[in-house]
């Protein structure tokens, strides 16, 4: 396959769709806690913004500054923050990680959406933009944790 067929199978139509329509992709008003993550290898970051309440996300909000991979893990992770705890979000990304970097199992629901980055497996610079997102929402909830 050439490198112009593999960028094709990489950016597939479900990628970019979930790029297109991130959910909560605006910042909070008023955020219990914010914290910002930058992939220093290609440069994306992510802003997340947390209102916890009871150990759990009660609202959530996101910029996004990523590469099209950054954008639909965002995406994905979006759609399911709401109501999780600390340990889900570093769960989902402990498994997306092993997905990416040693070939291990799509994460468990209600994160499985991360299925559609497969194929993002041979492209190692791009591993830190997909995790970005997750990585900035454990940061936030570690910052909120201690300032309790």
């Amino acid at each position: 396959m050439s490198g112009n067929e593999d960028l094709v199978k990489l950016y597939s139509g479900r990628i970019l769709a979930l790029a297109a329509d991130i959910p909560h992709a605006e910042r909070l008003a008023e955020p219990q806690v914010t914290s910002k993550k930058r992939s220093p290898l290609c440069g994306s970051t992510v802003t997340v913004d947390l209102v916890l309440e009871n150990g759990r996300i009660k609202d959530f909000g996101q910029d996004v500054k990523a590469c099209a991979l950054g954008q639909a893990s965002a995406a994905i992770l979006g759609q399911q923050a709401i109501g999780r705890t600390r340990e889900e979000i570093e769960r989902a990304r402990d498994q997306l990680k092993a997905m990416l970097k040693s070939e291990g199992p799509i994460p468990d629901a209600p994160f499985e959406g991360y299925e559609v980055l497969l194929p993002a497996r041979d492209y190692k610079n791009r591993h830190a933009s997909i995790l970005l997102a997750l990585e900035a929402t454990l940061a936030a909830f570690d910052e909120a944790c201690a300032s309790v």
